[in-house]
């Protein structure tokens, strides 16, 4: 449900905040004034400010806990794909000294390129991988792989070039495992939860202050939805509208010389 929540587009995602966090403060104000039930609801007056406090700071703490964990995720997010992009940059330089060989290394590379930007970025936040990319990547190992390439280059060039295409493919499983990374979700729904359990905190604390508490309750919930809302944006690295730059991405295919 959760991850349901989270795929929404932004302006949905802050629509569901306000229906949720609204609607709670609608039935707070109405079961605590106006339902059958407000004369034992007013029993409960005498609850301090600091009572307030204590779930407030639960809410306040955790949600920049939740918020601090996104961001890390982006940032990593960022670094694989710049990794990506600099060690095909590094294959494609190293490739010169190859032979007959490097040609092959470059037009794999070109090729593991473009089924990157052309297929995978698009389907990677949905668990899944362009087989293509997957190809033309076995082709530089196996390519680089070759005897052949040792007596062209040297040795120490071709464990250079061995080095640089596992830096890809290791760089290229992390962008997919941080694409797919849904971890978060039960400290999603903490945050949600401690959100209304706030708004029901600042309802008992103006038991006797009808107007005060809509006041108090409304303004929390606004930020609650602005703060959440936008940490929400940026949960899935690769999807708009914060997503991760595939910019290093089209550099590389750039300076990765075309073979006639």
């Amino acid at each position: 449900m959760i991850h349901a929540w989270l795929d929404l587009p932004l302006n949905l995602i802050f629509l569901t905040l306000a229906l949720l966090y609204g609607l709670n403060a609608a039935f707070i104000y109405w079961i605590l004034f106006h339902s059958p039930a407000r004369r034992r609801m007013q029993t409960l007056t005498g609850v301090v400010g600091p009572y307030f406090g204590a779930i407030g700071v639960l809410f306040a703490l955790l949600t920049g806990f939740l918020g601090s964990k996104v961001a890390d995720r982006n940032r990593q997010a960022a670094r694989s794909v710049r990794a990506e992009s600099s060690a095909l940059e590094t294959l494609s330089s190293l490739s010169q000294a190859a032979g007959a060989d490097g040609t092959a290394i470059r037009a794999s590379a070109r090729r593991y390129i473009d089924a990157v930007l052309k297929q995978e970025w698009e389907v990677m936040s949905a668990s899944a991988s362009a087989p293509a990319a997957a190809a033309a990547l076995g082709a530089i190992f196996t390519t680089v792989a070759k005897p052949v390439v040792a007596s062209a280059g040297g040795a120490s060039v071709q464990t250079s070039l061995l080095n640089a295409t596992v830096q890809v493919a290791t760089a290229r499983g992390e962008r997919l495992s941080l694409a797919a990374d849904r971890s978060y979700e039960l400290e999603w729904a903490s945050v949600l939860l401690l959100g209304i359990f706030t708004q029901i905190a600042l309802g008992l604390v103006h038991l006797e202050k009808p107007r005060a508490m809509l006041a108090a309750v409304a303004l929390f919930s606004v930020a609650a939805i602005v703060a959440l809302g936008l940490i929400a944006a940026q949960e899935n690295p690769f999807d708009p509208p914060l997503e991760v730059s595939n910019a290093p991405l089209v550099r590389a295919l750039a300076n990765v010389p075309a073979e006639p």
